[in-house]
């Protein structure tokens, strides 16, 4: 017996809505405002947005009715070179037909999730050198018109006579293709020193710039809020689950200097990562107060770091509405519109003009959605790419209940009594 609505069968031309097309219709889609919704996509944007029935399909069409129609997600911390390797016996392998294997794996994973768009963190030098970063820049190739993918290099020591070394490798991989600058100042024997390292790259080289750190030394906050408020296109900080540790009058200045330089701060409230030791969530209702632009990521997927990461970003989502107490809307704009932003990449909104990276959930509202959500269908540049469909059942003896569903239906249909499955 189901206790989900009556799951909608793929339509005629579904084969058509997941390839590459230049039109495609999402009908009857609920927006977070109540309305529902025709939304046609056309070369990788939304063209139209009109009361549901109102536009016709010039190409594939997707019923959407008992969904909830949100912009897609976007995963902006990832670490793609250790992602899915928990299980793994003995050594992590980073070989690069194995490092590339993961990679892949764990985007698409994040991609049925929601998330069109990834910044993955690959730690380069040491004895893998540049090899892991090879792998996934593969990865990237190959994932090419399903989701996008974008690197950070990420050395391990830029200052002193070992830094010397990082540093050559690390204007390396920005030639190889590696599109943002990273690193683990906390890690170095001089941390000022290697922020200072970092941005001068990134200035070199026009790229951003996205560091790790615990966020739990206000002195070197500090500095490194004063560092970055010039750079263009901008600084990300991320966990900074120190912050929460501080004495509040101390993660208020920091929070204050933060938001005056700029820096936009990406929390993982689904656990942590290897770059950092100390695990949960900054005072993300304390950053917002303070204007500091707020994201959030996964993190570590099922690695030693999180051995049972998910990966989903209505996950980190909910929890920081759960735990860290923010509005539903707030919450899902950390991983959606936030994300995006810190990423660099465009606004999208279900209006149109704005590109058509869309995520569809089986639901009414968005708090329901935050709570429970497991039917999706992903859109990318227009074209379905993902789609997960599920049913809960019970056993006989509930027949005769009124089960709960997923989704309600509108007002004025008729019941729908359970689906009984023999």
């Amino acid at each position: 017996m189901s206790a989900d609505s009556k799951q909608p069968q793929p339509p005629d031309d579904w084969a058509a809505a997941t390839a590459d097309s230049t039109s495609l219709l999402l009908s009857n889609a609920r927006l977070t405002d109540g309305r529902t919704v025709d939304v046609r996509l056309g070369g990788g944007r939304i063209e139209a947005v009109g009361t549901a029935g109102s536009l016709t399909a010039v190409g594939a069409r997707v019923d959407l009715a008992g969904y909830l129609l949100l912009p897609a997600p976007a995963e902006p911390h990832a670490h793609a070179d250790t992602a899915l390797s928990a299980d793994s016996p003995g050594p992590v392998s980073y070989a690069p037909e194995e490092v590339q294997r993961r990679a892949t794996e764990a985007a698409l994973l994040q991609l049925g999730h929601g998330a069109t768009a990834l910044r993955a963190h690959v730690r380069i030098g040491d004895v893998q050198g540049l090899g892991p970063l090879e792998a996934v820049l593969q990865a990237r190739r190959s994932l090419r018109g399903l989701a996008d993918l974008t690197t950070v290099a990420v050395p391990r020591v830029l200052t002193g006579v070992a830094g010397a070394d990082g540093l050559a490798m690390l204007r390396d991989a920005l030639k190889m293709g590696a599109g943002v600058v990273g690193g683990c100042p906390d890690l170095d024997p001089d941390p000022a020193g290697y922020v200072e390292a970092v941005l001068e790259v990134a200035a070199e080289h026009g790229c951003p710039v996205d560091l790790h750190t615990d966020g739990d030394d206000p002195a070197r906050l500090a500095r490194l809020a004063a560092m970055a408020g010039g750079l263009r296109p901008g600084v990300t900080i991320g966990p900074c689950a120190g912050l929460a540790r501080l004495p509040a009058e101390a993660a208020r200045r920091a929070a204050d200097q933060l938001a005056a330089a700029g820096v936009t701060v990406v929390c993982l409230p689904q656990g942590g990562c290897g770059a950092t030791e100390l695990r949960g969530a900054p005072p993300v209702r304390l950053l917002r107060a303070a204007g500091v632009r707020l994201a959030a990521g996964g993190g570590a997927l099922r690695d030693v770091s999180n051995p049972v990461g998910r990966g989903d970003p209505l996950e980190a989502a909910y929890l920081l509405a759960s735990l860290g107490g923010l509005p539903a809307v707030d919450a899902y704009g950390a991983v959606s519109a936030a994300a995006r932003t810190a990423m660099g990449l465009a606004e999208v909104r279900v209006e149109a003009g704005f590109p058509a990276e869309l995520l569809a959930v089986r639901g009414e509202r968005l708090s329901g959605v935050l709570s429970l959500a497991y039917s999706r269908i992903v859109v990318h540049r227009g074209r379905v790419v993902a789609r997960t469909s599920a049913v809960r059942e019970y056993c006989d003896s509930a027949a005769a209940l009124d089960l709960p569903r997923q989704a309600r239906p509108e007002p004025g249909s008729p019941p729908a009594g359970p689906v009984v499955r023999s």
